[in-house]
């Protein structure tokens, strides 16, 4: 199970989006975002979507306007990750039949987002926030609300989040950084997705 995993690809260009999608989901990666900061977002993102299976999941990531998630979805967007709280961006994310993964840095931002409809909170940055403070959200946010910490996570930490209630997390530059070689990709791909779910599997036995 790698459900939780969002892959962000932060600087991809759309000539290497093609392999890099292909190397990640060979990984065990089923849900990509591409930051609206890298270069030529859009078609980045319709090139992920067409050369992938129907079980991956595409996303735009840095989103910030309404306009933004209207273009995200023109180009086959199935998911909407923001750095803020914004609830405009997260209603209308619904609205189009979206996921919302909006950026909360603190309870009172994960209620704001939850109200607006969003059914996954990133918690952002997470070294930020970090584990003791996380573990005190866990105690107030409703258990159905995914709880995805973002920044900082590596295959070292992420057994200590889990444990503390997280569903899933946002990789960064501990997997993707623009000019790394596929076969180190691959290589940091596929040591994340086993510490995921040999984490997974262990909590589950606990």
């Amino acid at each position: 199970m790698t459900d939780g995993l969002v892959a962000i690809l932060r600087g991809l260009h759309p000539s290497e989006a093609k392999a890099v999608g292909e190397v990640l989901y060979a990984s065990g990666f089923r849900s990509l975002e591409v930051p609206l900061n890298s270069p030529e977002p859009l078609k980045s993102i319709e090139i992920l979507r067409s050369a992938l299976p129907a079980d991956a999941v595409v996303g735009a990531g840095t989103v910030l306007t309404v306009e933004q998630v209207r273009s995200s979805y023109a180009a086959g967007s199935q998911i909407i990750v923001s750095p803020n709280t914004n609830v405009s961006v997260i209603r209308e994310t619904v609205a189009l039949g979206m996921e919302s993964f909006p950026g909360t840095a603190t309870p009172s931002n994960a209620f704001d987002a939850i109200e607006a409809g969003a059914q996954n909170v990133k918690i952002f940055p997470a070294e930020q926030v970090g584990l003791a403070g996380f573990k005190a959200w866990t105690a107030v946010i409703p258990a159905e609300i995914g709880l995805i910490p973002v920044g900082g996570i590596n295959e070292d930490n992420m057994a200590q989040w889990i444990q503390a209630g997280a569903t899933g997390f946002g990789i960064g530059s501990s997997l993707y950084k623009s000019g790394r070689s596929l076969e180190e990709l691959r290589t940091r791909a596929e040591s994340l997705v086993t510490a995921y779910q040999t984490t997974h599997e262990m909590r589950k036995s606990a």
